[in-house]
This record gives structure tokens, sequence and C-alpha cells, in this order.
């Protein structure tokens, strides 16, 4: 598989879990409890998998490589990508705040967290779209096949070193049960 590849099914992961958090913000609105394991399940994955795991790979490896191969940091696509993950993070920090005084008897900490949760879907809605039409077919185009294998091993070390082995497949778990209980 490519190194691209595996961030484009990560991608569509992430974008299951926008689309739970969407539902979530939603049922918020409508007065509508949070279940607190599940938002602790998701915070989890945000911290976790889209960002330790999945900006990760592309902080520490791929920009690096596009970097090496002629892509431009400044001023370029890598750049933009790499504010958008700085803003992601304050977005859900912010997330975790607003759920933490909700959980603490907060009544305005709901707004707080539909409005956040929209902020940081839209953000990595046109985050994602972003990497997969300009930036991985440029890093298809530009990276040869010996440098995607090093890629490809470089995310399979920091999964396993970072992340921890069966991380990833328990997260995919989480993704099958939230979309089982708010998205059907």
């Amino acid at each position: 598989m490519k190194a691209t590849e595996e961030l484009k099914k990560e991608h569509d992961g992430i974008e299951l879990m926008l689309r739970v958090m969407s539902a979530i913000s939603g049922k918020l609105a409508h007065g509508e409890a949070l279940n607190t394991a599940h938002i602790d399940g998701i915070l989890e994955f945000l911290s976790v998998f889209v960002d330790t795991c999945h900006h990760g790979k592309e902080e520490e490896f791929l920009f690096p490589a596009l970097e090496s191969a002629g892509v431009p940091r400044e001023g370029g696509p890598i750049g933009v990508l790499l504010d958008e993950h700085e803003q992601g993070r304050k977005q859900v920090a912010r997330l975790k705040q607003f759920v933490s005084a909700h959980q603490s008897g907060d009544p305005r900490a709901a707004v707080g967290i539909q409005d956040t949760i929209k902020a940081y879907v839209d953000l990595l809605n046109g985050h994602i779209a972003k990497e997969n039409t300009v930036l991985f077919p440029m890093a298809d185009a530009r990276l040869d096949a010996k440098t995607d294998a090093a890629l490809f091993e470089a995310f399979e070390r920091l999964e396993r070193e970072r992340i921890g082995v069966g991380k990833h497949e328990a997260f995919h778990a989480l993704l099958d049960e939230l979309q089982d209980v708010y998205l059907k």
C-alpha cells in the first residue's frame, strides 16, 4: 500500500467521526444529554488518532519528504496544512474545556460545545479535501517507490511506538459503535 493510501484510509475514519460529532451536536442542541463515555472516546480519538497518529505521520515524515522533493513549506500547501493542524489542536483544546464545563453543570457550555464542533468539523473537512485532492496527488507524483516504502514503514513504526499495538483497531471499533448509535 502507498503511504498516501494509508493516510486516505485514515481520512475516511476521521470523516466518519466528524459526522458523529455533528450528530452529537444536534442532539445537544435539542436538549439531549451527552454520553460521557462516548465523549471521552471522541476526545481521545481526536487527540491520539487524529493528532498524534495521523498528523504526526504527515508532520514528521510526509511533509519533510515532500520538502526534500522540492515542495516549499512556505507559500505552498505544506505551510497551509501545518497551520490548519495547529488550528485543529486549538479547537480540540477548546472542546475539552467546554465539555469539562458542561460536565460541571455550566448550562452555557452546551452552546460552546456546539460552536466548537461546527468550527472543527468545517476546518477538518476542508483540510482533508486539500490533502486528498492537492497534497496526496503531489506526493504520488514526486516521491519514488523507495521513498514511499520508507514512509509507509515510518508510519507503521510511529503507530507501534507512540500509539500502541492494537490501538488503531480499538479506534475503529469505537467508530463502528458510534456510527451505530448516532448515524443509523
